[in-house]
């Protein structure tokens, strides 16, 4: 075993994560707390690969789904595992949206839709990276004049912090030299029993979600233009169940979704305020995660379409053995006025902030 294998509770090794794309240099970073807990992150799409964090026995496992080297991230079946999301976290009908009385078309990559920012967007580019301590990771990004059909260009700066209290802080700031469409996320797949050959289904997960309104959608996953109440559907996560209790019921918005794949409306009682947003329990293994966010919605995805591929050190990830919490705006908002704007205008600063906790019940 290699120094930077015995060095690190993930046993991933830097060079297997080094080459170069157009001219930038991709890399591993290891973030480390004063409690020997880590995460393993690369500058390729801003992936996480490793979150290893203690059950309620001590063992540290691997609780985020990812790959062990880059070209395995690069030609993942799963384009947006674990990765950050831009310009547009989730999907715009038909990919058209309008600005300044001018319409733009994107590319057309989930159906009829445009998703996460387009076949090439931030999780398939090089970021520029700066470790500045033990627990904290800056990546940089220039996003050029109508790449992937969008307007302006946008200067993007996403900060992660590991900190002592094991949470994940992922803060987000863009800057934009022209009136553009900005909804940043990070698509973590989160599999807190750790993964395995198989990892296990997370059916059997305690979820708690801090929303007494949903975003129903179409059969294309397009909201429909309405916001629900949670109440008297299998939305209701207000009070703790399994996320499996419900996950298959005879219900349209389920049907819809193959599953969840929904937009939860966060409670809030003023616009940008860090709040509570979710919850979860793994009961066997004792490991819990919170999640807190700035966003006003947070896309929550179960993994529906996984077909058991594989993962890091002989994992693999079979359909439903992660769930994603999405902290970003609303689906489709450029053709929705009446939801939380998603315009970024020049001179204003774009800025978010997202918390994943660790911990053990």
């Amino acid at each position: 075993m290699s120094t930077s294998e015995t060095q690190n509770l993930c046993g991933l090794k830097r060079e297997d994560f080094q080459t170069t794309i157009n001219g930038k240099n991709t890399d591993l970073y290891i973030l480390k707390n004063s409690q020997g807990n880590e995460v393993a992150i690369t500058n390729y799409g801003g992936a996480v690969v490793a979150i290893m964090v203690p059950d309620k026995d001590g063992n540290i496992g691997n609780v985020i789904q990812g790959h062990d080297n880059i070209q395995e991230v690069i030609n993942s079946p799963e384009p947006y595992l674990s990765t950050l999301i831009g310009r547009y976290g989730n999907r715009i009908k038909e990919g058209k949206f309008q600005l300044n009385g001018k319409q733009y078309q994107l590319a057309i990559n989930n159906g009829p839709n445009a998703l996460h920012g387009g076949p090439t967007g931030f999780h398939a580019r090089v970021w520029d990276a700066l470790q500045m301590s033990d627990t904290t990771l800056v990546l940089n990004y220039v996003s050029p004049y109508l790449e992937e059909g969008f307007t302006g260009e946008m200067k993007v700066t996403v900060v992660y912090n590991f900190n002592d209290d094991n949470e994940l802080v992922i803060g987000y700031m863009a800057t934009t030299n022209k009136k553009t469409l900005v909804n940043l996320t990070h698509h973590a797949f989160f599999s807190l029993a750790g993964i395995a050959d198989p990892t296990p289904t997370i059916d059997d997960l305690e979820c708690e979600i801090n929303a007494d309104f949903f975003i129903p959608i179409d059969e294309n996953c397009i909201p429909t233009g309405e916001i629900l109440k949670v109440e008297g559907t299998p939305f209701d996560f207000r009070t703790p169940k399994a996320v499996g209790r419900d996950i298959d019921a005879d219900h349209e918005q389920i049907k819809n979704g193959a599953g969840y794949d929904h937009c939860f409306v966060l409670n809030k009682h003023e616009e940008g305020e860090l709040t509570f947003a979710a919850r979860i329990i793994e009961p066997n293994s004792g490991r819990t995660m919170e999640v807190y966010t700035t966003e006003p919605g947070m896309q929550v995805y179960t993994d529906n379409w996984a077909t058991g591929y594989k993962g890091q050190h002989g994992a693999t990830f079979p359909r439903r053995s992660a769930i994603c919490f999405e902290c970003q705006h609303f689906p489709d908002s450029p053709n929705r006025p009446y939801f939380p704007s998603v315009i970024l205008y020049p001179g204003q600063q774009y800025k978010q902030k997202t918390i994943y906790k660790f911990g053990t019940v």
